[in-house]
């Protein structure tokens, strides 16, 4: 997928463009994704071309030694999950006109997930502790 998309906060004043990697979507169930989105956040990696608005009242909060998330100073809505360094960034699929076209395929932190709910379909899965062993073991720079 190389189109370029436009997305917004829930009031509008937060715009920006990016161009989805793919079409597909994945869902972040760790403490922090669900404390920021409220449940599970559903994330559309567009790494590399997400750009704001110069004059969107974009916030960005620290979470992590390796991750900040942004979201809307005015709305508060979760608007990305961005990594410090500047290469990754995973975009709210709800902050696109379109969510539904980005069907969710993947589930990180399956195991921190909450018994209170489940998706449909077949995707695939990682634990926490998967996560990290991939993630932490990657030489430096490359996550």
């Amino acid at each position: 997928m190389a189109e370029s998309l436009n997305g917004a906060c829930l009031c509008g004043a937060c715009t920006f463009t990016a161009t989805p990697v793919s079409d597909e979507a994945g869902v972040c169930h760790c403490s922090m994704c669900r404390k920021f989105s409220g449940g599970m956040f559903i994330v559309i990696d567009c790494s590399g071309t997400l750009e704001f608005a110069a004059d969107a009242p974009v916030t960005r909060f620290q979470s992590s030694p390796w991750g900040e998330r942004a979201f809307c100073a005015r709305c508060g809505s979760s608007l990305a999950w961005l990594s410090r360094d500047g290469k990754m960034a995973f975009v709210s699929a709800q902050a696109f006109p379109d969510p539904g076209r980005f069907p969710v395929k993947h589930q990180l932190f399956i195991d921190c997930k909450p018994g209170s709910y489940s998706l449909a379909g077949d995707t695939s899965t990682m634990t926490e502790a998967e996560f990290m062993a991939q993630y932490a073991a990657a030489p430096e720079g490359s996550a």
